[in-house]
């Protein structure tokens, strides 16, 4: 997705600078909205950090910075035999999975990279290092369409004038293109539906006060900034008709991880019997786990809590729980927007028969 910066140009939430010996240039996520900033990434190790640290983030756009994080890797402590070129992509491929346990794009793009090394014993280290970094681009194009198909998927799902609520950012800025969730409300009012979003905060690192508020500002989308704690309010005020979040990893049976908070959202709708969608691309599926049970959780550091950005808000010393995520169990989903359709009922019958269809 091309956002503007501060001096009115387009700039790519992400983009690829050069050949195989190029660097990673992405926006700095963690200053925005106040500043907006590029850094580039010269080395694994700097994207291992990004990834880390939340300068990218969302689980499309972690993919996509994965494989090209293995690129820069082999630019360097390759060797010139074949096989130490394949030992240093093993490695780098291993350290990469340890940023993130719970986004399933990281894991579905490092072993994409790797199977297609797999597929190709013969090539000389400088061709496959080609191969690879047009594999990495190729990923980041299909998630460009993916976006546009989540978002005319999903549209169909909005009536004229609904108000509707999401949970952290699901944008541009988490991906490659307008987004998942986000790019069900660009289109939405793209067609002219008249929509107006509610914004959760998305404690603690307000990921939905910082960036999709702003997203949506720049599209000029009705927009209105609320903390966790209003949902259930807004919703029995009746200004919500739907609820759109994104995921970072969904179970065989529709079972769906998103960021912490998702699940009490999803719960409050319940009770007012408003419908909860979930759009992310058969990428965030993984079909290797029966059930959300099985998803591990990302548990981040406590200052995230008691020191959020830089202010100390709770005494020393206190005891900190810090999930990333929660899950949202399947019955309280009335529907998954996927590049190959909506899934509903969400069953494990159905999540296998729409994957295994064509995109949308």
């Amino acid at each position: 997705m091309n956002l503007e910066n501060q001096t009115g140009a387009d700039v790519a939430t992400m983009r690829w600078v050069g050949g195989t010996d190029g660097y990673l240039q992405m926006i700095d996520q963690t200053l925005l909205p106040m500043e907006f900033r590029e850094i580039e990434c010269r080395d694994v190790e700097t994207v291992w950090e990004a990834i880390k640290k939340l300068r990218v983030r969302g689980a499309p756009a972690i993919g996509i910075a994965a494989a090209y994080g293995l690129v820069l890797a082999l630019q360097t402590g390759s060797g010139s035999e074949r096989p130490d070129f394949d030992q240093r992509l093993i490695e780098a491929a291993t350290y990469l999975a340890e940023s993130r346990p719970t986004a399933v794009n990281l894991f579905w793009a490092l072993d994409r990279m790797q199977k297609l090394a797999e597929r190709s014993p013969n090539l000389a280290n400088s061709e496959l290092h080609k191969l690879l970094l047009e594999e990495a681009r190729l990923i980041e194009i299909e998630d460009l369409k993916m976006c546009h198909q989540i978002g005319e998927v999903g549209a169909n799902l909005l009536s004229k004038g609904d108000g509707v609520l999401t949970h952290c950012n699901a944008g541009g800025l988490a991906t490659s293109g307008g987004g998942t969730a986000l790019a069900v409300f660009f289109e939405a009012a793209r067609q002219g539906k008249g929509i107006h979003v509610y914004a959760d905060e998305t404690r603690p690192l307000l990921q939905g006060a910082r960036l999709t508020t702003w997203e949506l500002m720049q599209r000029n989308i009705p927009v209105t900034l609320i903390s966790d704690s209003m949902a259930g309010w807004v919703m029995k005020e009746k200004k919500i008709q739907a609820v759109v979040t994104g995921a970072d990893r969904i179970a065989a049976n529709g079972d769906a991880a998103n960021k912490i908070g998702t699940y009490s959202v999803a719960l409050l709708a319940s009770l007012h019997e408003i419908p909860f969608y979930i759009a992310a691309p058969s990428s965030t599926f993984d079909l290797s786990l029966e059930s959300g049970e099985e998803i591990p959780i990302e548990e981040r550091l406590p200052e995230e809590i008691t020191n959020g950005f830089g202010k100390q808000t709770a005494p020393d010393g206190v005891d900190v729980y810090n999930p990333a995520f929660d899950v949202t169990p399947a019955k309280y989903i009335q529907g998954i927007i996927t590049e190959r359709g909506l899934i509903q009922p969400v069953t494990k019958e159905e999540v296998l028969r729409v994957l295994s269809s064509d995109p949308a």
